[in-house]
């Protein structure tokens, strides 16, 4: 594999542990506890790295290294199996502190997800027991070029006892500080498979040439395939969680909306702390201090109402998950992903409005470059545009007027 750079982002390819040894974490209590010293830590160089464009390789390894990363992984191959509801939560608390770390391993849970919904026995014990040790995943899926962000160019061929995979991938999050990646790719009959790699596998390039205003240090660049080897171990049919009800689709979109309403947290205490010690009573107030302002305070009012709505709906898409992770069922795989896209709706809404709020109540002096405080609106924004929020309106609607399901795949 090589890793090549684009100026003027990284001038060096992010150096991290290859051979970790992570800790078990054992119960969902343990994980929140873990999750908040962690997020103590992340968010005081968060506007820095956000700033300079600062990778954190050594955050992730300390987040991986900590055992989050394998807390959805079933108690009967050694992980916590918590509930959707304490992942959700482990997701906001991260988020929440530096948004591009919250988002990293996304892609990771969601394969995690579908190796344990559609992988083989052997095929479990043997991912699940890598990623309990503190390996992580990378994503390699979507793509520029298709004619949309379901359609995949890259192919998966047999070749001997094994195969070759070779396209193009983008926003591929994760893959630059990943030990191994999975890459979305159609087999000979169309079916879309995971096809797990090294990263330092032959022919496979990880560029970093991520270049939004916002969810700076993810490093979602490109990934280049070019006749990559894949052994049989490594290839896992993700088509199954779509051609049956199980929880991909809703657990892949739950984590994106745990993201939002973790920023959207994390800004709102952000703002709470700029207007109680740096902005000014406006002129007509009649107040001493800003913090004082009747409009300033029913605003702050209306976010921490507007969030904890978007929470208790989380909550609940979490409750859904959990309820169809052993026995899904074609009406619990529906239900959890009507209120997923719910929680989508609300948590995007809420991410948006609070980080342009801060500006609002922060006044003009919240835009100076010594505060970088715009990373929270150029997060969120950037992060909303996973996929279309105007389409969970629909879902919502067509299920409830006619009876229709959403569509399972990783965007619905």
């Amino acid at each position: 594999m090589t890793i090549s750079v684009a100026p003027p982002l990284t001038s060096a390819p992010p150096q991290f542990d290859l051979e970790p040894q992570a800790h078990v974490i054992a119960s969902d209590a343990e994980a929140i506890e873990v999750a908040k010293t962690l997020a103590a830590e992340f968010v005081a160089g968060a506007a820095l790295r956000d700033r300079e464009r600062i990778l954190p390789a050594a955050e992730l390894d300390r987040f991986s290294k900590s055992g989050l990363w394998g807390i959805t992984i079933p108690k009967s191959y050694g992980g916590a199996g918590v509930s959707w509801v304490t992942l959700t939560e482990v997701i906001k608390l991260i988020s929440a502190a530096d948004p591009s770390i919250g988002q990293i391993p996304q892609n990771h849970l969601a394969a995690v997800d579908v190796i344990r919904a559609t992988a083989s026995e052997e095929q479990k014990k043997l991912w699940f027991g890598r990623v309990l040790s503190g390996y992580r995943f990378g994503n390699a899926f979507s793509e520029a070029k298709s004619k949309h962000v379901g359609a995949f160019e890259t192919t998966l061929t047999p070749d001997g006892d094994g195969y070759r995979v070779k396209g193009e991938k983008f926003y591929a999050t994760g893959a630059l500080f990943a030990h191994y990646i999975h890459i979305g790719a159609v087999d000979p009959a169309g079916k879309v498979n995971l096809a797990i790699v090294p990263r330092d596998a032959e022919g496979l390039d990880i560029i970093d040439n991520w270049s939004s205003f916002g969810q700076r240090t993810t490093a979602s660049g490109n990934v280049r395939i070019d006749n990559v080897r894949v052994e049989p171990e490594g290839v896992i049919p993700a088509y199954l969680g779509g051609e049956n009800p199980s929880t991909n689709g809703a657990v892949s979109q739950i984590i994106q909306a745990a993201v939002d309403a973790g920023i959207a947290r994390g800004t709102i205490e952000e703002t709470i702390q700029f207007v109680r010690n740096n902005v000014r009573p406006w002129i007509d107030s009649g107040q001493e201090h800003g913090y004082e302002d009747v409009f300033t305070i029913a605003q702050i009012g209306d976010l921490k109402i507007k969030l904890h709505a978007a929470e208790a709906l989380l909550e609940k898409a979490g409750r859904a998950i959990d309820a169809i992770v052993v026995e899904p069922t074609e009406e619990g795989v529906t239900a959890a992903a009507i209120v997923v896209a719910e929680a989508k709706v609300l948590t995007t809404e809420i991410a948006i409005l609070a980080t342009n709020k801060l500006h609002e109540l922060g006044g003009t002096r919240s835009t100076l470059g010594q505060y970088n405080l715009d990373r929270h609106w150029r997060n969120a924004r950037t992060h909303t545009l996973h996929d279309p929020v105007r389409w969970k309106f629909y879902h919502v609607g067509n299920h409830a007027l006619n009876g229709v399901s959403p569509p399972r795949h990783p965007w619905s």
